[in-house]
This record gives C-alpha cells, sequence and structure tokens, in this order.
C-alpha cells in the first residue's frame, strides 16, 4: 500500500487521525514545514498540492528559493571495519565508495 503523494518532485507523507477524522500530512525531504489535510483522499490530494504551489508562491513573494526534496546527499554512519571493508571492496571493484553505496542501496531496495 503506497502511505505517500508525489507533485511537482515532492513527496508528501499520508497518515489518518481516526481521533479526529481526518487524513493529514508533510512534505517530506525539505526544512520548511508544509502540512496539508482532508476528510477523503480527494480533499486530501487537492489540499498536497494546493500546499506546494502556496509554498512556490510565498518562496516568490519573499525572495526564497524553494527547497528542493531529496537532493540525493545523506550521511551515514558505519562501524569503522564495515568501513573499511567497503573501501577494499570499491577500490577493488574500480568504484568510488559513493557508487558502492549507491549500488548496494539500490540492489537492496529492488528486491
Amino acid at each position: 500500500m503506497n502511505y505517500t503523494m508525489t507533485y511537482k518532485g515532492y513527496s508528501g507523507s499520508v497518515e489518518y487521525s481516526d481521533e479526529d477524522n481526518v487524513y493529514f500530512g508533510k512534505i517530506v525531504g525539505i526544512n520548511d514545514r508544509i502540512t496539508y489535510e482532508g476528510v477523503d483522499t480527494i480533499s486530501l490530494r487537492e489540499d498536497f498540492e494546493t500546499a506546494i504551489e502556496d509554498y512556490f508562491d510565498l518562496c516568490t513573494q519573499i525572495g526564497k528559493e524553494p527547497e528542493k526534496s531529496y537532493k540525493g546527499i545523506f550521511k551515514v554512519r558505519i562501524n569503522p571495519s564495515l568501513h573499511r571493508r567497503l573501501a577494499i571492496f570499491s577500490i577493488s571493484n574500480g568504484k568510488t565508495q559513493n557508487a558502492a553505496v549507491e549500488e548496494a542501496i539500490r540492489n537492496y531496495i529492488e528486491q
């Protein structure tokens, strides 16, 4: 089951509050806080897209560049011995450590 929505390169979470009888979510992958809600999935989708358009408008008004969702950079802390093995593997296979990690993640996710 899919618990995210996408629009113009931005991804948003989808959650449900039984107490409030409302769907809600927030844009993920950026520091700015953008939220939305709806009483059903159709109104949730509409508010999600409107929230992103409003975000673009606000950024224009204040002269700020909208944050990009997922820049492709993240820090990972791993055990030093695993790091050493990664470095040796990468050198042995003519890859950078970044390329080896990206390939490993892709293979893991696409199983």
